[in-house]
């Protein structure tokens, strides 16, 4: 948190709404778990509301062609680091594994306890896994090339901004994930549709 304010976030919703006017683009929505309730209390519903149905409604009215859930690409990362675990206690080395799920923590170990950077999982998060998936799965399921799709990550923390535009998750030129919504974002683009969210 930044006391005089200076420090904001760097909103995606222009970005993404010309993708969404673009008609050679296909654009794809990955939605992490915590936004579904987070989004209802943006609209002043009772905390714990769950909205998946009507926020992919939303997004299908903004223009989404696909939504998909985060959740199963979280279930891919944890099968992954649960190999590399076995892997390393099987040689018995690099342990503790942690996971490295979340770029802040990542960015905090890089800054100040780089001695715990071996320990860190080498798996990818959900939200990157899932971009790399759509990469490799999707335009040919949909009959398009890699660089016509678009894919939107819809997160509830902004360090998810940051990991998506990382040069390791950049393959010839296009990114794994191509934006970055906050829950708020995503909340101000519903309200900018003039959809009425309850």
């Amino acid at each position: 948190v930044c006391p005089t304010g200076s420090l904001t976030v760097r909103s995606e919703i222009d970005a993404v709404w010309a993708d969404l006017a673009d008609p050679n683009k296909t654009v794809v929505a990955q939605i992490a778990p915590a936004v579904r309730v987070a989004l209802g209390e943006h609209f002043g519903m009772a905390p714990g509301t769950v909205t998946m149905g009507q926020m992919v409604a939303a997004l299908k009215a903004m223009g989404f062609d696909q939504v998909y859930d985060t959740s199963f690409a979280a279930d891919l990362t944890v099968v992954e680091e649960a190999n590399e675990f076995l892997a390393r206690k099987e040689k018995d080395e690099r342990l503790p594994i942690f996971t490295s799920c979340c770029p802040a923590w990542v960015k905090f170990a890089e800054q100040y306890y780089p001695s715990l950077l071996p320990h860190l999982s080498s798996c990818r998060s959900p939200q990157q896994m899932f971009g790399t998936m759509a990469r490799e799965v999707l335009p040919e399921r949909l009959g398009i090339k890699s660089k016509e799709l678009v894919v939107v990550s819809i997160m509830p923390c902004t360090a998810k901004k940051f990991e998506a535009k990382q040069e390791k998750f950049i393959t010839d030129g296009v990114p794994d994930v191509n934006h970055v919504l906050t829950t708020q974002e995503l909340g101000r683009m519903i309200e900018e549709r003039g959809l009425r969210f309850s």
